[in-house]
């Protein structure tokens, strides 16, 4: 049966609840009636580059377009191409191919190039695409090909990125890896020439942990290979992409801000690079026009989420020149000035520009917006994966329901037989969070944590939200005192499992300890048993299947010489781990992130037959450049993807250091908080999947009465910077 095992949710980071999507505006707009949608509008839509009309011949005689198009509806204009990364693939973020026909109306048609072309279509995350190729060699043209990134090959080091670019040539779909073995590359971006191709790479330094800003190396290699001539011309720069086949523009951070510089690198590796955005604005993933002129998105004035936003707040893609660099011609301002604008490209040598901003336009202010649920591709067929837009999702043990809060960590929603419903507000943000049933299945409680979060030195308490159904609200005080979080309850639902500061001194140590009594919890006759006992965090506790382990999450063997924390986030160094519960001296490591220990693996979850266990963790760093994302506030730290272990349910000892793990997501955003049920996407006894098929109808709070945006529509977690 398919999807025996069950399905595993999780929540996305910076993926913004309302559809991304690619539009153009000629240069310079008037009005917002200049702005022009680019796509068929299915799905999300990002990353676009214009395909030449040389190349897209080419394209339009593959099988599957043959029927599609002729060559002279591209001579005539009639039509056009683009090469982008659309979402409507089973959520998988791969490359599409739109044919714009420019009729009246005009009409879109897109189609997966993984179909088109026969390449890689398991799962994988892609980006960059771009045409090169086209040019003479003697008396011969070098085929057109698509260069971009992919992650369908791991990396040979843990806790090292998958980007790998590759070429496929669109005339005989051969495709070849260009990125040198043990190197992972990101942002390609092919010369005027289409001869030569820049790239953002890792390579001789790999990732470190970077959270925003990568740190990487601009190297330029040929097309065409042997030799590549592979060779790095700018240290410490992203977002390469070229003015002239001796010019670059990149993006690069200095202090607090992000600017926009451009390299002559017609000596090889320069030092002559100039900065051509103006100090105190940050200004990112540039476009080039021409080898002075470039297309950058900015963002003026900065902004707390607290803030309802000004004009100068939100991200706007404006033109430069490095000739006059203080002037600019502002693109989106015109046409949507309270919208954040994302990653622009050139159309028509720059008569018009395009970029992708969320479909805001859509947005009403009055009601909350769909929750809603995504269904995934899972790299395994017995395993059922979806995304869940809200944070810590929890699954009754019959599956029947399903629980999560709110990216404002306000409130607690279940969906269930009654459809999507608020079962418990509080009064301000970031004072609920990691809900959790009771794994009786008579018993309909939720547990909660209710505080602060992110906040060690702040009161945290346990607290029981019992019959649920009913629509009661009411709560029940669990714990007294300290710092208290991510409770599990015993399958029998009697006791719970939870991590505390309680005994950690001035450092607030966390270790793990069992409430005996779910029911009193702290109070009358209820007592607590202390499970761990150590100068270090242990969290994300969760209560095996059997009742005979707890897994978690630890800081336990982190070096003495590392850093204090982690980016000034957290300790780092996080492992999972697993305890006898009626033996405690037996702790076995699980899983690691890197070799040295360094990085995270969190949120460890059981699968419901305990053969596996999901977490997400930083053991494929980073897919994307973090900063071309809605930017990043620090609100939580951003962990990577979803990974699954398995191991011994039986022998405890056998499951120490296991070696081989499982990438469960490919994303440019953050996955995290997994959760596994034994219920299949596809069960008609799972009621919540039928919000797996639901429309969205977008509405308050991601939009202000004025019809700007709110921080919501970024796809942050809306609370404040962590500081434990």
């Amino acid at each position: 049966m398919a999807e025996k095992r069950g399905s595993i949710a999780f929540f996305a980071t910076y993926r913004p609840p309302v559809p991304l999507d690619i539009f153009s505006c000629p240069v310079p707009p008037t009005s917002r009636q200049d702005e022009l949608h680019m796509t068929d509008g299915l799905s999300y839509n990002y990353n676009c580059q214009v395909i030449p009309p040389e190349a897209l011949k080419v394209i339009i005689k593959r099988p599957k377009l043959a029927s599609e198009a002729k060559e002279s509806d591209v001579d005539s204009g009639r039509l056009s191409g683009l090469i982008f990364i659309s979402e409507r693939d089973n959520s998988l973020e791969t490359l599409h191919i739109a044919l714009r026909f420019n009729d009246s109306p005009p009409s879109v048609k897109v189609f997966s190039f993984a179909d088109v072309y026969g390449t890689y279509n398991g799962v994988r995350m892609e980006d960059g695409g771009c045409i090169a190729g086209g040019y003479k060699v003697g008396n011969r043209t070098v085929d057109y090909s698509l260069i971009y990134v992919t992650t369908k090959d791991p990396s040979t080091d843990r806790r090292q990125p998958w980007t790998v670019v590759y070429k496929t040539n669109l005339k005989t779909g051969k495709t070849d890896r260009l990125t040198p073995s043990g190197v992972n590359d990101l942002s390609p971006s092919v010369s005027p020439s289409r001869r030569k191709i820049a790239v953002a790479s890792f390579q001789g330094k790999g990732w470190n942990g970077e959270i925003e800003d990568l740190r990487t190396d601009i190297y330029v290699m040929n097309i065409e290979k042997p030799p590549l001539g592979r060779m790095r011309v700018i240290k410490n720069g992203g977002w390469p992409t070229w003015g002239s086949d001796n010019v670059i523009f990149f993006h690069r951070k200095v202090g607090k801000f992000w600017s926009v510089f451009r390299a002559d690198i017609s000596n090889g590796q320069t030092s002559e690079t100039v900065c051509v955005t103006p100090d105190g604005i940050n200004a990112i993933t540039p476009a080039a026009i021409n080898s002075t002129k470039v297309a950058v998105a900015t963002i003026r004035q900065e902004s707390k989420f607290s803030d309802i936003r000004l004009e100068a707040q939100y991200r706007h893609i404006e033109i430069f020149d490095s000739t006059a660099p203080q002037q600019s011609i502002q693109i989106t301002q015109k046409t949507r000035s309270k919208a954040d604008h994302f990653n622009p490209f050139i159309i028509d040598g720059g008569k018009r520009i395009g970029y992708h901003r969320c479909k805001s336009d859509l947005v009403k202010n009055g009601d909350d917006i769909q929750r809603h649920f995504h269904k995934l591709n899972s790299p395994h067929p017995d395993v059922g994966l979806f995304r869940v837009s809200g944070v810590f999702p929890t699954f009754s043990v019959d599956g029947s329901k399903l629980a999560f809060v709110d990216n404002e960590f306000k409130a607690v929603w279940v969906a269930d037989s009654n459809g999507l419903r608020i079962v418990y507000e509080t009064k301000g943000p970031d004072n609920i969070f990691s809900p959790v049933w009771s794994q009786n299945p008579q018993d309909d409680t939720l547990y909660v944590c209710m505080g602060p979060s992110f906040n060690a030195g702040q009161s945290l308490q346990i607290c029981a939200i019992p019959n649920v159904a009913s629509g009661a609200r009411r709560r029940r005080q669990l714990t007294k005192g300290f710092n208290n979080a991510f409770p599990s309850t015993s399958p029998d639902g009697t006791k719970l499992v939870f991590r505390s500061t309680r005994d950690g001194g001035d450092k607030k140590y966390k270790n793990l300890y069992i409430m005996e009594d779910a029911q009193v919890g702290e109070y009358g006759d209820g007592k607590i048993t202390r499970l761990t006992n150590g100068p270090w965090t242990d969290t994300h506790c969760q209560w095996s299947p059997r009742g005979d382990w707890i897994v978690f999450s630890s800081t336990r063997d982190k070096p003495k010489d590392a850093p204090e924390t982690d980016n000034g986030l957290d300790p780092g160094y996080f492992a999972v781990f697993l305890v006898k519960v009626n033996d405690p001296s037996v702790v076995i490591r699980v899983i690691k992130s890197g070799d040295d220990l360094a990085g995270h693996v969190n949120h460890p979850f059981f699968s419901p037959d305990g053969m596996s266990i999901a977490v997400t963790s930083d053991l494929a760093a980073v897919s994307a450049d973090p900063i071309s994302l809605p930017l990043f506030l620090h609100s939580v730290r951003p962990y990577g993807d979803v990974f699954t272990v398995d191991i011994d349910p039986d022998d405890i000892n056998k499951n120490k250091d296991v070696k081989k793990f499982n990438r469960i997501t490919h994303s440019r955003y953050e996955n995290s908080t997994p959760t596994w049920t034994m219920f299949s996407t596809e069960d008609p006894n799972a009621t919540w999947n039928l919000l797996l098929k639901d429309s969205y109808t977008p509405s308050c709070p991601y939009a202000y009465p004025d019809g700007g945006e709110s921080w919501h529509m970024t796809g942050h977690l809306c609370i404040p910077k962590r500081c434990c």
